[in-house]
């Protein structure tokens, strides 16, 4: 297709679109392979937040600068938010320093380095399928995904050199100098892609070929501003009202700031060029503004998010009231059973990140295991068949965790896992599989002999009922200090549940041999007794069976993480390892 007898429109979308998708995938196998390097560090700096706004706003930011993502950030935030993990005032400020961080990219591809996309898609491959460790592989698909970006970047700088000469696009681009046309512009495109960064950088791309003007290119950022809190706001659909009012912090945050600079367009462009000066002053008309307005639009982006950042931060707590004004409180809905709180299908990308959202899921599952454990033994020593229907109807809570935490863990699993984050996820369904196997004990079994007991008039002396007692007490605080283990990786806890087994033996022994001396007594059903006793012994024994191989599980990651560690740090002094 040749238009104007010089202009080959199909040769110059193939390029374009063709750029257009590596610069993309690019931008997605990067913040993919940084997701995965530098997910613990943003567990880490997510967990040290406190109330202070400063900190929030850093965190925000260094998490941003790591990921190269606001949306994803935003979207981490609205999780934490509706799981309980972060005040709304803490997700703001993460929120603000995250407008923050996210100009980092437009920094990076506004260095002409485009030249050496090839040498940085070669070295990342490299990495990629020669290196034998997971990590190193993830590094070099991030170096490819940096260098895909910069070469999608130049494919479509080349696709439309072109276009410099044609005059129709000519008059086409400069109707973006028109601020209101631009700012819709760029909110749109970086609403369908749910990207700023991306929507930058191709702002970018169109600057390096002098087509975009830096008062137009400000105003098309100004708009892609705003169309990243899109993706944001999505991610707060069916979520706690505390979620949803911090994506409508982001949007309003964005608009707002959009507006306030909206009428000093020209101001702020007139100091992004004193800011970044003429480095090609010896070029002149569409070459120069080639040469300098891309710098000079990342510059004008980043002190248009500072500035908003450190200005509606004094604002944050009447922002809050106006937010609760807006989106009132909402009537709570009845649930049958429990639901999980803390899985969050947008951390599947981040599997840190998503590992720690199981393991707090898993603190829940238990809680419901041990609710259901506490009054068992008084339920089938001496309840009646109202008390074990609800001791058995408990265990519809733990099944319903329990469905929640298979099924995302497998969902998890289908990514691409390092190897410790693979050996946690194995982990963490090793132990889900032991919390369901004691809920169903309890709801299966020991219910079983309660109603055995009731049904055969069975009756329980004050002395077996003490030696149930401890032996009883014993279990549960194995369970209870095992799920502590668990939660705080504590290897010393877990080794004293491992060694109170002789204990526990030693109880159930004293029972049993209890039971063996009063099936002579002349007392009424004994043999039935003496037979329902004795599986409540066996029950209790196999719940502790449960607990010890959950610290086994904590005590061996603790010996794998630690031989992990050593054989990085022994790698790193180009040591062979043993």
């Amino acid at each position: 297709m040749v238009l104007n007898n010089s202009l080959e429109v199909s040769s110059i979308l193939i390029g374009l679109l063709g750029g257009l998708a590596l610069f993309l995938y690019g931008m997605e196998q990067m913040t993919d392979a940084m997701k995965n390097i530098a997910g613990g560090r943003m567990k880490a700096s997510l967990a040290r937040l406190t109330t202070n706004r400063f900190k929030a706003v850093f965190t925000g930011a260094f998490v941003t600068a790591v990921i190269q993502s606001s949306s994803v950030t935003t979207v981490l935030v609205v999780g934490f938010i509706s799981a309980g993990l972060l005040s709304l005032a803490q997700g703001i400020g993460i929120i603000l320093g995250a407008d923050i961080g996210t100009t980092i990219t437009a920094q990076i591809v506004a260095f002409k380095i485009t030249r050496y996309a090839l040498v940085l898609v070669a070295v990342g491959f490299g990495l990629k399928f020669t290196a034998k460790r997971k990590k190193i592989q993830q590094y070099g698909l991030m170096i490819l995904g940096l260098g895909l970006i910069f070469f999608g970047m130049d494919l479509m700088s080349i696709a439309t050199q072109p276009l410099r000469s044609y005059q129709p696009f000519i008059d086409l681009m400069r109707r973006m100098d028109e601020p209101l046309i631009g700012v819709l512009i760029g909110l749109i495109f970086t609403a369908i892609i749910q990207s700023s960064s991306a929507a930058i950088g191709i702002i970018i791309v169109l600057a390096s070929q002098g087509f975009v003007s830096l008062e137009a290119g400000i105003a098309l950022a100004l708009g892609a501003n705003i169309g990243t809190a899109v993706t944001a706001m999505l991610a707060a659909i069916g979520k706690p009202r505390e979620a949803v009012q911090a994506a409508v912090a982001h949007l309003l945050f964005k608009i707002i700031g959009v507006l306030m600079w909206f009428w000093f367009i020209a101001q702020l462009a007139s100091f992004a060029r004193w800011l970044s000066p003429a480095a090609s002053p010896e070029l002149v008309g569409t070459a120069r503004l080639a040469a300098e307005v891309p710098r000079q639009i990342a510059n004008a982006h980043t002190v248009f998010n500072v500035v908003n950042t450190f200005t509606f931060i004094w604002f944050i707590d009447p922002f809050i009231k106006f937010l609760n004004l807006i989106i009132p409180e909402r009537p709570a809905a009845v649930l049958l059973t429990a639901q999980p709180k803390y899985l969050d299908n947008h951390l599947l990308q981040t599997p840190k990140l998503a590992l720690d959202r199981v393991r707090l899921e898993l603190g829940r599952l238990g809680r419901y295991t041990l609710r259901m454990l506490h009054p068992s033994l008084r339920a089938v020593l001496q309840g009646g068949p109202d008390d074990l229907a609800d001791l058995a109807k408990m265990d519809d809570d733990v099944d319903s965790l329990y469905g929640g935490i298979v099924t995302y863990l497998g969902r998890l699993s289908q990514g691409n896992l390092l190897k410790r984050d693979a050996e946690v996820l194995s982990d963490y369904m090793t132990v889900a599989n032991y919390l369901e196997s004691i809920g169903d004990l309890v709801q299966t079994n020991l219910v079983d002999v309660g109603h055995f007991k009731l049904a055969h008039q069975v009756t329980i002396s004050p002395a077996t009922t003490a030696l149930f007692q401890h032996l009883h007490d014993r279990v549960v605080w194995s369970v209870e200090q095992a799920l502590i283990a668990l939660d705080t990786n504590d290897a010393g806890l877990a080794e004293q549940v491992m060694a109170a087994k002789g204990h526990i033996n030693q109880l159930a022994v004293q029972a049993e041999e209890h039971l063996a001396r009063r099936l002579i007594a002349e007392e009424p059903n004994r043999l039935d007794t003496f037979r329902m006793e004795s599986e409540v012994v066996e029950y209790l024994r196999r719940v502790y069976y449960f607990a010890k191989r959950i610290a086994k599980v904590v005590a061996d990651a603790d010996l794998i993480y630690k031989q992990v560690d050593l054989e990085a740090m022994t790698l790193a002094q180009g040591l062979p390892v043993k």
